[in-house]
């Protein structure tokens, strides 16, 4: 993840793609730091906004697994 100054947003990049990330998405990357699980990564975004959902957020992380931008290590 790194933000692009153009876009001015935060993006994913990857081999001929570039996925572009509203803040929300930005933050949930940004507490993935390999300890955190996604259960502890919603419960610290539920702090900074009001509306945040679990199911939301493993829904958000699923579709980045699925398209190979994050591993989850269920162990």
């Amino acid at each position: 993840m790194r933000f692009d100054a153009t876009r001015e947003r935060h993006v994913l990049l990857g081999p001929e793609s570039v996925i572009v990330l509203n803040p929300t998405g930005a933050d949930i990357l940004g507490l993935c730091d390999g300890r955190r699980t996604v259960s502890e990564v919603a419960t610290e975004l539920q702090a900074r906004y009001d509306r945040v959902v679990d199911d939301e957020v493993a829904a958000f992380l699923d579709r980045l697994v699925t398209r190979r931008c994050v591993e989850i290590d269920d162990a």
